[in-house]
């Protein structure tokens, strides 16, 4: 099989555009030394059998190969990476995003339950290079399976993301995944009936013919927000209670797999400038710094964990902090590239991040870290920017879908098919 091999030299992490494959030895045919004409034209003529015959297998295995992708995802959907190797020996988030034409994963326009906001292609997008790009981790293999199979590893469980709304993004990302591989679509519904909106506090959807739920809850601080406490200034209008856990917290236990971020809303312009302001017990901390009020939050949320999730039957995530690609933070432009950035400039690291690691390396149950910061740095292509469903509003903060939730959702199967790996048969594997 031919394959095209292009790489674009960036600068740090080598951002390759790289469309993978062997690439053929030519064939050819020494003659050997003969006396006889006779012997000559025996000679050649079987040469000319051998060389029909092996230039036939050549095409046989090069459209079998070729083919076989597309047959599977016409009969199974689009397929699902999982590491080969142990994750603890990789680490998956060191890599480069690679063209990989198998992509994007599904059409947001066959997904009910993908927001019409982050639709990007139904809202005007005309390029679809931000679509065609896969993460590659620089040393490991991964491996393809059907999404039949995860639908059968997902059988009688329970997935509650907890959130903001990039929370909420992902969330669509797995089921418009998910839903490839469900042959009867009506079986996927929304439990209450409700239609996605910003401001519901839940959301779930089961599929039912698989028995499972894929749940969001929005609190986008995780901790309790509270009203203004009496005899507080005239600034504060409200506060964050930073060693209480939201109230619907409760909701979040018996699950199987349980996802938290929190990030966005931990800024002046959602906090100080609302008049929000954060709150220990009974007392006001007007001078508390931001990236102090959030490591107690987490704290808070790191002891809720410990006291309260059952870690043998939950797997516990924390996806780390997502950056956004502003070209001024001031005055909200945004400027929508068409590939991704040959440089991360200084996007990959965060305070958020880096406090995450810190709480959660010094917690006494299992949690898995999904640090997706920095390979999501450089995708300043795939933000919804001027196509979503608001024209007059520029978005460089959330993603379209399909798009770069869809790799944070291949990440988060890759771990949690890692503690199921003897159960799935690995029938179907499309090399990397």
């Amino acid at each position: 099989m031919k394959s095209v091999s292009r790489t674009t030299s960036f600068n740090r992490r080598a951002l390759t555009v790289n469309i993978e494959g062997p690439t053929p030895k030519s064939l050819s045919f020494a003659s050997p030394r003969v006396v006889r004409s006779t012997g000559v034209s025996h000679w050649f003529r079987f040469l000319i059998v051998i060389g029909t015959l092996i230039s036939f297998s050549v095409a046989i295995a090069g459209g079998y190969v070729y083919v076989l992708p597309s047959l599977s995802q016409a009969f199974l959907g689009y397929d699902i990476s999982k590491l080969n190797q142990k994750i603890e020996t990789c680490d998956i988030f060191d890599g480069s995003w690679v063209i990989d034409d198998r992509y994007p994963l599904y059409n947001a326009s066959e997904c009910p339950f993908a927001e019409q906001g982050f639709n990007c292609l139904e809202n005007g997008r005309t390029d679809q290079d931000y679509l065609k790009w896969r993460w590659k981790p620089s040393k490991c293999d991964i491996p393809r399976y059907s999404v039949h199979n995860i639908l059968e590893q997902l059988r009688d469980k329970r997935i509650v993301f907890v959130g903001d709304s990039m929370s909420r993004t992902q969330w669509e990302s797995l089921i418009c995944l998910l839903m490839t591989g469900v042959e009867d679509k009506n079986s996927v519904y929304e439990i209450n009936g409700n239609k996605i909106t910003k401001r519901i506090r839940f959301l779930g959807v089961r599929f039912s013919s698989f028995n499972f739920t894929i749940e969001f809850f929005r609190s986008v601080f995780l901790v309790q927000y509270g009203w203004m406490p009496r005899h507080a200034p005239r600034r504060v209008r409200s506060t964050l209670i930073l060693d209480k856990l939201d109230d619907i917290s409760s909701k979040w236990v018996e699950s199987d797999i349980l996802i938290f971020n929190t990030g966005q809303w931990w800024v002046p312009g959602k906090l100080f400038e609302t008049g929000c302001y954060f709150q220990i017990e009974n007392s006001l901390k007007l001078g508390m710094s931001i990236s102090s009020a959030y490591r107690i939050a987490l704290d808070t949320w790191a002891s809720w964990v410990e006291q309260t999730i059952d870690t043998n039957r939950t797997q516990v995530f924390f996806r780390s902090f997502e950056p956004s690609h502003w070209s001024d933070q001031r005055h909200r432009y945004c400027n929508v590239s068409q590939f991704p950035m040959p440089d991360v400039r200084g996007r990959g690291q965060s305070i958020f991040t880096d406090i995450i690691w810190e709480v959660v390396n010094n917690m006494t149950v299992p949690v898995t870290v999904l640090d997706i910061t920095s390979m999501s740095a450089f995708r300043n292509d795939a933000h919804v920017g001027k196509w979503s469903d608001n024209l007059a509003v520029s978005d460089c903060s959330h993603w379209c879908l399909p798009g770069v939730p869809d790799t944070w959702n291949e990440i988060l199967l890759s771990y949690f098919l890692k503690n199921h790996e003897d159960a799935v048969p690995e029938e179907l594997e499309v090399g990397t």
